[in-house]
């Protein structure tokens, strides 16, 4: 393994990231009208993956790798690259997070990038391919958009909360988040549903969104949103004491956690398919 690939500080890790992930998000704009074009499907019909997916993951990897030979990758079109060695990087990567969105040309799509060592993501970036936006943390070193310290929400109460939230593809699992939803929207401000997670965590952190929950997120969905949001002061977690992870993820501010995991456990909102 190279010496230099064990050696970086969050900081230099981040400004790597930064780097292929504006390069990436470059190529997503670029591709996409040629890309709607040739639509593949993944679990059902309307979770698509186009060439766009594909080739900005290669882009990112190729990038990553010539820089840094002895990292893994996991990335959520090509998966696991290499097993990494203990104190080694493994990137985690989500080339065009919010694919639907990019179909459409809705302007929420992202590439999201983290560096991640010995189980713990130490830097990450989200780039909103379709405007350009930023944002950006490093474990201990705070979130951070546009030379902005991010600092989340400062509602405190459930009632007054707008809340983010997402769906699965799967028609069992979002009849049941259907039926969460229904209930959990007679006890706060307002729900959103943006489409694409890594941007919704940033929103949390910066606190265009109060709070946000979703089941069913994949690591490379939640690593660079994850580590913002919780930079910005957000408390980011399981319900009922597990860590944030597919069964469930929610993050909200220190004072309106409790509220909203209480009411996502007696809706019992982590179950179902």
């Amino acid at each position: 393994m190279s010496e230099i690939s064990t050696v970086s500080t969050p900081g230099e890790l981040l400004a790597i990231a930064v780097r292929v992930a504006r390069q990436a998000a470059a190529t997503a704009r670029r591709m996409r009208d040629e890309a709607i074009g040739d639509v593949q499907t993944k679990s059902t019909d309307t979770d698509v993956v186009t060439a766009a997916d594909k080739a900005v993951e290669r882009q990112v990897v190729d990038a990553l790798l010539a820089e840094r030979p002895g990292d893994g990758v996991l990335g959520e079109e090509y998966g696991d690259s290499v097993t990494v060695e203990s104190g080694a990087v493994r990137w985690i990567l989500d080339p065009i997070d919010g694919t639907v969105n990019y179909l459409y040309g809705l302007p929420q799509y992202a590439v999201s990038l983290a560096a991640e060592r010995d189980g713990e993501v130490v830097a990450g970036v989200v780039c909103n391919a379709a405007t350009g936006d930023e944002w950006t943390a490093t474990r201990g070193g705070g979130a951070w958009r546009s030379g902005r310290r991010l600092s989340g929400s400062v509602r405190t109460t459930l009632d007054q909360a707008l809340i983010g939230t997402g769906f699965g593809y799967d028609p069992r699992r979002r009849a049941h988040q259907g039926v969460v939803l229904a209930e959990l929207i007679t006890r706060v401000r307002d729900i959103r549903r943006f489409g694409a997670a890594a941007l919704d965590l940033c929103m949390v952190a910066e606190g265009t969104l109060d709070a946000y929950y979703e089941k069913g997120l994949n690591l490379w969905d939640h690593a660079a949103g994850g580590l913002i949001a919780a930079e910005a002061g957000l408390t980011v977690a399981g319900l009922s004491g597990a860590p944030a992870g597919k069964q469930m993820l929610v993050a909200a501010p220190p004072a309106l956690f409790p509220a909203l995991h209480d009411a996502l456990v007696e809706l019992d909102a982590a179950g179902g398919p």
